[in-house]
């Protein structure tokens, strides 16, 4: 009896031990035969690393298929900061904390995480000294950085020359969480040329909120437009990132062997409605004075052919962030060579009798006669025309003779008779006092003046006939930019089209496919929507005509040999800190009969418009009507189809046509510039001003400068970034790390050395 229970115990139990290795090997079974592949891609992509490539941004060319904005490729070192925890952690046991003052659900606590600072400075810098490579950082940013984008590797070196790549490509450093990269980075192809519009780019402002970061072990961002057509194109420009799978070994150190790779997408490409060749033409004649703008139109269709602004700035000083010192220097510059003065606005003077003219013109007082004895009273004040300052007058003059003579007492009394409602009517249609809509950053609108403006100023004012005779020769609360006023050149010279200024030609995909084309827009007609007639807008064509062909007109200075050119000078009487510093103005198109290009000039701190801003003018139209002649001689095209034959000669001649050239940035001053003579080695004569009168104060009484965004700054090494550069003698944590990049072969080598001599 107690022998069967005996043995029924034991076959159960030899029952229980078969059903456990039965379940064991079932087990096995599933999991290395069933389900083995799947568990060992899960293996394998736990230590697999993902990285994110930054994406290639599209260039941007002139109308012309000129490049303006490249890129090139920059060798950078990154620090991949967890991954030096990591191994900082494995080899020590421990990781050194450091704390500082964070916040939990909005409450703020003592929190506590590694100290990158000590790690670098300890085990990755003194190799990189040993190396003659290292350079100064700014070790309290790292630490930042590892708080907040521990993600994203800390950029250590930039652009590395051609000595220090070769040693670090000589060398395996093997240091974890040191990585060599090679990344995309902008180039500004001609310098400071086009600046202004073109714009630069930078890192994110705020790491953190990237898209798709928590995807990536190594989130490498791209850069990002920050000003100008950089920023406003970003969406077309910015590309589709790459990602690409590294594997870590078993000791946790990433392999340089690609697992996968997904190659990034290059951006789209822009072209702009600039000619590159105008645009070096336009900024060579600029550099003849200290501070001012030009721009350049197409008066049949609004494009802008240049647009510069001097003093100037390289945008390559910018890529890929731009040092603090650097920074420093561009915004204590008084002269403020960040600002883009073609789309600022400055008190117009007697160039703003063009649109005062048109003004009249329709509301039928065109035709009328007043008389010039040397000023107009107003209330208690005696408005003065400027010849009453040499003891003349004009007597009686009609519209066409006040423009040629400048005359500010007919247009005192022709301002008030059209009244101020007619002259801001005209001025909403040709776009004064409101932003052109260019995809630029820090246009200004100027201020088109009328009764509701000034009661917004000062409430206690009233309008009266003396702000309309001082708003009819362009001073008092008038602004406007040189963009502005180019237009209304525009829209005279083409017999009363005002079309808004277009920058941007098209978009092109890499694959040659048109994403994007800006046509030409009108914003209004003179003679439809403003009742004139062509014969109307002539008397206005013929004024200006006069002022540069004509003996007594004030743009003699503006003539071409064989070329009639149509202007109008302007001189805004501004005073900086008490010193004199007019704005000087002088706004033309030409040819006369069949206008090809219309002109704005500003100059700040000259004497007058016909001595100094004429002249620019003249210089900038004279080189470009000669580019006209150039590709006809140098061109051999023998396509029969008149569109192609078209395109090969601009793609052909375009560039070889006219040199362009690198441009370093143009310096700005604070002289007096009396004159401006290109047929004489030195441009302008000039008489110095002090250098303490600072920027303007951007009120109403003198202009409206807005400065573009700030860029990415690079911060200074601080103390704990120091570096020495001397070889030192290899420490325990070194020697720790010797590991991780094979030995430190130079001691290996020695040992064996001396055990052979033995």
């Amino acid at each position: 009896m107690r022998r069967g229970q005996a043995f029924q115990g034991l076959l159960f139990l030899v029952l229980v031990i078969l059903l456990a290795m039965g379940g064991i090997a079932f087990r096995l079974w599933y999991v290395q035969i069933a389900r083995g592949a799947a568990f060992t891609a899960r293996i394998a992509s736990g230590s697999r690393v993902t990285v994110r490539i930054p994406a290639v941004r599209g260039e941007i060319f002139d109308r012309n298929g000129i490049p303006l904005v490249q890129n090139r490729s920059s060798f950078d070192v990154d620090f991949y900061l967890p991954d030096m925890v990591r191994a900082y952690r494995d080899g020590k046991g421990g990781t050194p904390q450091v704390t500082y003052r964070g916040t939990i659900h909005n409450m703020p606590r003592d929190m506590k995480e590694a100290d990158v600072k000590k790690i670098v400075s300890e085990t990755i810098i003194p190799r990189l000294e040993e190396l003659q490579v290292a350079e100064d950082y700014n070790a309290e940013q790292l630490q930042i950085h590892y708080r907040n984008n521990r993600e994203v590797p800390f950029n250590y070196m930039q652009d590395l020359d051609f000595e220090k790549m070769a040693v670090l490509s000589e060398r395996n450093l093997g240091l974890p969480g040191v990585d060599v990269t090679k990344k995309p980075v902008r180039q500004y192809v001609y310098g400071a040329l086009g600046a202004h519009f073109l714009g630069y780019v930078g890192m994110p402002n705020d790491l953190s909120e990237l898209p798709d970061i928590q995807k990536f072990n190594f989130y490498d961002p791209d850069m990002e437009g920050r000003a100008q057509v950089e920023l406003y194109m970003n969406d077309y420009l910015k590309g589709t990132p790459g990602v690409k799978i590294l594997q870590r070994d078993v000791k946790g150190v990433i392999k340089q062997d690609d697992v996968q790779i997904e190659e990034p997408i290059q951006g789209d490409n822009v072209y702009l409605t600039i000619d590159a060749r105008i645009q070096y033409i336009v900024e060579k004649a600029l550099r003849a004075v200290g501070r001012g703008a030009a721009v350049v139109v197409d008066p049949n269709n609004g494009d802008i052919l240049a647009m510069a602004s001097v003093p100037s700035y390289d945008p390559n000083k910018f890529i890929p962030s731009i040092a603090s010192k650097d920074w420093k220097e561009l915004l204590d510059d008084e002269t403020n060579p960040l600002l883009n003065r073609a789309i600022s606005a400055y008190a117009p003077g007697s160039i703003y009798k063009i649109p005062v003219g048109l003004a009249g013109l329709r509301a039928g007082v065109g035709d009328r006669v007043f008389h010039c004895s040397g000023g107009v009273t107003y209330g208690n004040t005696y408005m003065k025309c400027w010849i009453a300052a040499k003891g003349g007058s004009h007597g009686s003059e009609s519209l066409s003779d006040a423009i040629k003579d400048s005359c500010n007492a007919f247009f005192f009394q022709y301002g008030n008779a059209a009244n101020i409602d007619q002259i801001d009517a005209m001025g909403n249609l040709l776009g004064l006092g409101q932003k052109t809509g260019l995809p630029l950053s820090g246009e200004a609108p100027g201020v088109l003046p009328s009764p509701a403006i000034l009661a917004e100023i000062s409430p206690r004012e009233r309008w009266s006939s003396g702000y309309t005779a001082n708003t009819s020769i362009g001073q008092g609360l008038v602004l406007a930019s040189p963009i502005q006023m180019a237009m209304i050149g525009a829209a005279v010279a083409n017999g009363g089209t005002s079309y808004f200024p277009r920058l941007i030609d098209k978009v092109v995909a890499q694959d040659g496919t048109v994403v994007l084309e800006e046509p030409s827009r009108v914003r209004s007609s003179l003679i439809t929507d403003g009742g004139l007639t062509l014969e109307q807008i002539e008397k206005v064509r013929n004024g200006m005509r006069r002022v540069v062909n004509e003996d007594g007109g004030t743009a003699r200075r503006a003539r071409i040999k064989g070329m009639e050119v149509a202007g109008k000078t302007g001189t805004a009487q501004f005073k900086r800190k008490g010193i004199e510093d007019n704005h000087t103005w002088f706004l033309c198109f030409a040819p006369y009969d069949v206008p090809k290009y219309a002109v704005c000039v500003i100059v700040q701190g000259a004497k007058s418009g016909g001595g100094v801003a004429a002249p620019v003018a003249a210089q900038i139209l004279e080189q470009a009507f000669a580019l006209d002649k150039a590709p006809e001689e140098n061109t051999d095209v023998a396509a029969t189809d008149e569109s192609t034959r078209e395109e090969a000669k601009s793609s052909e001649s375009a560039e070889d046509s006219y040199e362009l050239a690198w441009l370093d940035p143009a310096p700005g001053n604070f002289k007096f510039v009396e004159s401006v003579d290109f047929d004489r080695e030195i441009p302008a004569a000039t008489t110095a001003a002090p250098l303490d009168a600072g920027a303007g104060d951007g009120s109403l009484s003198g202009s409206q400068e807005i400065r573009p965004d700030a860029p990415s700054v690079r911060d200074d090494a601080d103390a704990g970034g120091r570096v020495q550069n001397k070889t030192k003698k290899a420490s325990g944590l070194e020697k720790f790390f010797n590991f991780f990049r094979g030995g430190d072969r130079k001691a290996k080598s020695e040992k064996s050395e001396n055990r052979s001599r033995r």
